[in-house]
């Protein structure tokens, strides 16, 4: 059951670190794609304006 939560988590994860890669060019951010990209659940948390560009990034 362990082992299926994590699966599910890193899928989470890599579709996340995907969609916010494809939809990079429809945020205000004009560059670090790589270490914006990697750390979208800690910004997402923590950061309004990310969250705000994550938003838009996923919207295409």
């Amino acid at each position: 059951m362990g082992s299926l939560i994590g699966l599910i988590l890193v899928v989470v994860y890599v579709a996340g670190v995907w969609k916010f890669w494809s939809g990079f060019n429809r945020t205000n951010f004009s560059q670090g794609r790589l270490p914006l990209s990697l750390l979208w659940p800690v910004l997402l948390v923590s950061n309004k304006s990310y969250r705000k560009n994550f938003n838009k990034a996923l919207k295409g």
